[in-house]
């Protein structure tokens, strides 16, 4: 779905307003980080995922998986 929307200036930069009903569609909120990029003339812009701890171990694969890490000695009260 296409929306028609003008640019315009906020301070030294510009800006795209964005219908409530769009934001709210996008489940986004004042303040959230957008990714904006740029494919041949055209801007996509979307929401930031945060990393969740489900999507980070999705990502994993035995090409990228390393071992255990050695970190020496205890020094002060860790328990491993």
């Amino acid at each position: 779905m296409a929306y028609r929307s003008k640019l315009g200036r906020w301070g030294n930069s510009f800006a795209v307003r964005m219908p409530a009903h769009l934001i709210k569609q996008l489940e986004i909120s004042e303040g959230e980080t957008l990714l904006i990029e740029v494919q041949g003339k055209k801007i996509v812009v979307k929401p930031e995922k945060d990393n969740r701890l489900e999507d980070l171990i999705g990502k994993i694969t035995p090409q990228n998986v390393h071992g255990e890490i050695d970190w020496g000695e205890r020094k002060g009260n860790e328990v491993w």
